[in-house]
């Protein structure tokens, strides 16, 4: 495919290591362009609903975070048919996104106009980091850049028709979107509110959280006034974002801090690097984990310290929950529903959950199609079969309660299938059988989780025994 952006420059020049966004991979000012840019696209009536509806974003930000940077790469990456499978892997994705707000209003994350406006804050975002860093982008590299997100956007769409061919007729429709579309969202709420206040801790940190908490407590709410400082001055006026007294100054001092990173020595950032890392489990036998895991026990030590050192204003709490009101296996079914099946967050299970866990190991395993909608299949079966078995009002949800009450239904004949199409996506011979050492990878890669294996082969009904 080679679309034309601008002139007679082919599309495929705008793509690899030498282009302009490929320049702010590894840039700190990106971390805050980037949630600047989420909450534009969030702000969107139509992108607002598919976010509540089916995105991941507020029980697991950093798998998200994890997921759109590497996408990110792979459509910026210099191998045209990588970038041709990560499109059609996202437009899959996407295909799958519909249905209705809570004003009846239809969503459609297929839409062209909608995913010209996802592109369009990226843009955006991306020029106003470089401002407020005092840094801002002459015209040339600000075209060259205009033009290197619409051939990303021909890459998604065929071509990039929803988004003006000129530079100059970009601003003024920017601006019209946002004085005549955007609003004041759950999405975007949930983003400045909520997901600030409340963000959990990353895979590598989770063994600490009153440390994390800490952290937490002071970060949320200046990231939160960061960024609502930073949007635009129309829609805080619109969407009624509260003025927050001096967040204008911290977020001025935000982006020139970040891009004080341009007087350090090439490579010391790393994004990727970052990322894979806070997403490595504590108990993984990655050397950056056993490091990490080593300094947080230093951690927990000094803060046990701390405690033995402080008075306490009062006794914690007592659990009076009788054994029988909280059984050990009630306990386990409500943290497996709550950090497993609740794959939105809010605390019920329905469809949306289940194609959140089959999107995520698609991504995960690299599916092709067919694997892919196979995965999506039995995943689908499986929620008929989860609904059918413990949705007893009849509400079309799954809550905790239900769930813990009856988990036995959670190991029906749907969930037997789902682990007949990961053995077949491992088996990639055909022979029925795969290795301890591809059975070791499917769970690391599948699952993020390292198990001790014997050596030997798994059959399909071992596989699935052990799975279930």
């Amino acid at each position: 495919m080679t679309t034309t952006t601008t002139g007679t420059t082919d599309e495929a020049s705008f793509f690899g290591p030498d282009s302009q966004f490929s320049a702010f991979f590894d840039d700190p000012r990106w971390a805050l362009a980037m949630i600047r840019a989420t909450v534009l696209e969030a702000a969107h009536p139509q992108i607002g609903a598919a976010l509540v509806d089916n995105s991941t974003f507020v029980a697991h930000p950093w798998r998200r975070l994890r997921n759109t940077f590497l996408s990110m790469r792979r459509m910026f990456g210099t191998d045209p048919a990588v970038r041709e499978r990560e499109a059609a892997r996202l437009n899959r994705l996407h295909a799958r996104m519909s249905g209705s707000d809570s004003r009846g209003r239809a969503y459609d994350a297929m839409d062209r106009a909608t995913r010209a406006w996802v592109v369009a804050t990226l843009f955006e975002s991306a020029v106003t980091m470089c401002r407020l860093s005092g840094q801002p982008l002459g015209q040339d590299s600000m075209e060259r850049m205009y033009a290197e997100y619409r051939a990303f956007l021909a890459a998604l769409d065929g071509d990039a028709e929803e988004l003006p061919e000129d530079l100059n007729d970009f601003w003024p429709y920017f601006d019209r979107v946002v004085e005549n579309e955007l609003e004041n969202t759950e999405a975007a709420r949930v983003i400045l509110y909520r997901l600030f206040d409340h963000l959990p801790a990353p895979a590598l940190l989770d063994g600490a959280p009153a440390l994390w908490a800490a952290g937490r407590a002071i970060g949320g709410p200046l990231l939160g006034a960061i960024t609502v400082a930073s949007l635009p001055e129309p829609y805080r006026r619109r969407a009624g974002l509260p003025e927050t007294p001096g967040a204008s100054t911290l977020m001025q001092g935000a982006y020139l801090a970040a891009g004080l990173a341009r007087f350090l020595p090439a490579g010391w950032i790393n994004a990727e690097s970052i990322i894979e890392t806070l997403s490595l489990s504590p108990d993984s036998d990655d050397p950056r984990a056993r490091t990490a895991a080593a300094l947080n026990s230093r951690v927990k030590r000094a803060a046990a310290l701390v405690r033995l050192l402080t008075p306490l204003d009062a006794d914690p709490e007592p659990d009076r929950s009788s054994p029988t009101d909280r059984g050990e296996g009630r306990r386990s079914a409500e943290e497996f529903f709550r950090t497993v099946l609740d794959q939105t967050g809010d605390g019920l299970l329905d469809w949306p959950d289940l194609a959140a866990m089959a999107r995520e190991l698609s991504t995960r395993l690299d599916l092709d199609e067919p694997e892919e909608t196979r995965l999506y299949d039995a995943f689908a079966a499986w929620w008929r079969e989860l609904q059918a078995a413990l949705d007893t009002d009849g509400d079309g949800r799954v809550s905790a309660e239900e769930y813990a009450a009856a988990v036995p239904s959670l190991a029906g004949p749907a969930l037997i299938r789902v682990a007949e199409v990961l053995f077949e996506a491992t088996d990639r011979d055909g022979s029925g059988a795969i290795d301890a050492v591809e059975y070791r990878a499917l769970f690391r890669t599948a699952f993020h989780r390292d198990l001790d294996t014997t050596d030997g082969t798994y059959g399909r009904s071992a596989f699935v025994g052990d799975f279930v």
